[in-house]
Order: C-alpha cells, then structure tokens, then sequence
C-alpha cells in the first residue's frame, strides 16, 4: 500500500480512532528521573537534553503505540538542543514508524523551488521509511511564499507514497491577523483552501482524500466546520484540542459522518499527564506512563463519544480503503 491517505486510514481504522499524540518534550516538564544529573553522559548540556527527550519520547511512543495511529514530533523542540538533538529527532522518528505509527513531523517547511525539493526529499520518505533521512510519513507545509512552493512537495510526496499538511487556519490566537481578512474581501485562509483541495483532488487516485490535506485548529470549530465542506478531498490535522482549550465536540465538525477525515492531535495534555490534576489524584509522579496511558485512553472516548468517530469501532475491515 503506498498511498499515503489509503495507509493513513487503513492505520485509523485498525486502531479505531483518529487520535494524534504530539511529542513535544520540553525539559522542565519531563518526569524527574529525566532531570538526574549524570543520567546522560554526553558532554555537553544540550546533548544531554538531547539524550532525555529521545528516551522520554521513545517510552511514550511504547505506551501510546498499541493505542493510537499517528504521532506528531515537534521538530522545533529537538532542534533547539542542536545537533545532537536533531539525530534525537531522527532516531524517535525512526523509532515510531518500527512501532508501527503514522509519523507526521511538524516542522513546517517552506520555501522556493529547489530548497522546497531538498526540504521535501530530507523529510519525506512516505510508505518506506528509508526513502529519507527523518523517516517521516507525512510534513506539515507553510504556504506563505505562494502556491509554486508546495509543488515540490507534491512531487515527491506523490513519488514516495507521503502526504503534507498545509497550515491553512491555525490554532493560536493571532492566527487571524494574517490569516484573515482585513477588509471584506474572502479571508486568505480560504484562499489556501482553495489551492489546498485543488491539490488533495489531484492527488485522490482511487482514494476518497488526496495527499495534501490542511492543518485547521479546533479553536475556531465555525471556521472548521466551513474548510471540512470547502476541503472535500483533504485529510485534517486539527490542534486545539485538550491544552489549547478545545473539546471534543468542538472537533467534531472536522470529520466526515463516518468517522474519518481527520487526526486530532493532543500533545502536553497526553504526554505531561501526571501534571494534571485529575491523573496527579490518581498516579505517583513515577506512575508517569500510567498517567499517558490513562489520558491517551480518555481522550479516544472523549472523541468516541462527542465526535463521528464513534462510527470507527463499528467499522468493518478495509472500510478506510473504499473510493
């Protein structure tokens, strides 16, 4: 199987659920056997840093692996701890698909011609994970130099069986002092959308969704309800929800009424769950995997419950592969 929408959702409905976990490590936040001294043994503290998010990330990747079918890594996170932590990236990145995981690395690229290509060719490897250096099954995309920068991505998203989330309505507060319009003309987001389903279509083959699909924040739910209908060809990655204040039935216009169309991502409301209060009553800070697990868990009900993808557990097999 090598288109990526086909893998995607075939990977949804084995586990049964459109779930994204976010791997965000952030070092003030991780479980303190992490913060030991002499733990890591690199020289230097970014390297140590480095070592601590790869293990953390990995043991997160294990509890979360038999649950759900993507993870998200914020490259930004590993990046920030130099060299060392992009080989870290590297490493967890190549660690989740061996665990059988959608991998989408979110570092949103993005620029012109040939970089576009050489960004493309060193993230995306699509259906074999050693067709690129990150291993990445899809990329998030920023399309602000225009519509010629996202078609080296195509290219070689097409080739290697990957897809590409394009930010078309972001999730943060601002997002509307760029994204939107200053006057009464049509906002710029559904400009992007418009670009984003011409390419999803193009890219559909025998498959419902194409390849590029749109990344739509859970925090705008009315915004999100138009780009499901104005992206009929596009998969959703949809933040928000969890930490940045949205519910699950705030997602629940992103998805077809069969349950798919979308990945939700949650990601410190998963992976930092022992901060929480309500799994701090439950599990010791050394119970911190339990507390993952539990939150993983409790966010998939939340989606089953409040959200279409209800519809995924009755599901039969191959349901995700129909045109």
């Amino acid at each position: 199987m090598h288109h990526f929408a086909a893998r995607l959702h075939a990977a949804i409905q084995n586990k049964k659920n459109p779930a994204l976990v976010g791997l965000d490590p952030r070092f003030a936040q991780l479980p303190a056997e992490f913060r030991v001294p002499g733990r890591y043994s690199a020289g230097d503290p970014a390297a140590r840093t480095a070592s601590a998010y790869e293990e953390f990330s990995c043991r997160v990747i294990d509890v979360v692996a038999p649950l759900v079918p993507a993870v998200k890594p914020q490259a930004a996170f590993f990046e920030e701890c130099g060299p060392a932590g992009c080989l870290a990236l590297q490493r967890v990145m190549q660690y989740a698909r061996r665990a059988g995981l959608i991998v989408i690395c979110d570092a949103k690229r993005g620029d012109i011609g040939t970089t576009a290509e050489a960004y493309a060719r060193g993230y995306l490897a699509g259906a074999e994970a050693a067709a690129a250096p990150w291993a990445a099954d899809a990329l998030t995309v920023n399309p602000y130099l225009g519509r010629d920068t996202l078609e080296p991505f195509v290219r070689t998203a097409v080739e290697r069986g990957a897809g590409l989330y394009v930010l078309v309505r972001t999730s943060n507060p601002g997002a509307a002092s760029f994204q939107g319009a200053a006057d009464d003309s049509r906002p710029l987001y559904r400009n992007v959308a418009a670009v984003v389903e011409e390419l999803a279509l193009a890219t559909c083959e025998n498959h419902p969704f194409g390849i590029v699909g749109a990344v739509v924040g859970a925090t705008y739910p009315q915004e999100l309800a138009e780009l499901r209908a104005a992206l009929p060809h596009a998969p959703l990655l949809v933040p928000g929800y969890g930490s940045q204040g949205a519910a699950a039935a705030d997602v629940a216009p992103a998805f077809t009424s069969d349950g798919y169309g979308a990945l939700v991502n949650s990601s410190r409301g998963v992976i930092f769950a022992w901060e929480r209060p309500e799994y701090a009553a439950r599990f010791a800070a050394s119970q911190w995997e339990q507390a993952v697990e539990a939150a993983a868990r409790d966010m998939i009900a939340d989606l089953a419950r409040l959200t279409p993808a209800g519809k995924l557990v009755e599901s039969p097999p191959g349901a995700a592969l129909r045109p």
